[in-house]
């Protein structure tokens, strides 16, 4: 991510993302994240808006990020993967967090699972993004850009 003093987005990615492309495609598709951070950078680009992607397995780090992006950060997009369904500490933390929270899911949860169809973030998020495959984060980036402008 370059510096261009263009407001930053944080799009943070929760357990088994780092196996996009790879695990279940005919669920969530072949693009991986690094597809998904190309995608988002040239969507900020437009918009005039930088964005860093993160990706990690453990609850800890994740909310570690989100208090960084307090500090660093216009909004924040957010697949918590199996988090979302579980996690009230991730809950808590977006809850510290001034700006806009957009919450994105790459399948429709709502026909899959029953454990799925309920989300801990989506209380705190200004909007949530289903069942759009990976296109759902460049329809986040717009949305940001609507939000911050």
């Amino acid at each position: 991510m370059a510096n261009t003093g263009a407001k930053l987005i944080t799009i943070l990615n929760g357990p088994n993302l780092n196996l996009l492309g790879l695990r279940e495609p005919e669920i969530y598709g072949h693009d991986t994240l690094d597809d998904v951070a190309a995608m988002c950078a040239a969507v900020g680009r437009e918009l005039g808006l930088d964005s860093a992607l993160s990706q990690s397995n453990h609850e800890g780090e994740i909310l570690d990020w989100i208090h960084e992006a307090r500090e660093t950060s216009a909004g924040i997009i957010i697949n918590a993967g199996a988090l979302t369904h579980t996690s009230v500490a991730l809950f808590d933390a977006l809850n510290t967090f001034d700006g806009p929270v957009l919450e994105v899911h790459i399948s429709n949860i709502h026909k899959r699972e029953p454990f799925r169809h309920h989300s801990y973030i989506s209380p705190r998020a200004d909007g949530v993004i289903v069942g759009f495959g990976v296109e759902g984060y460049a329809l986040a980036m717009r949305r940001m850009g609507t939000l911050l402008a």
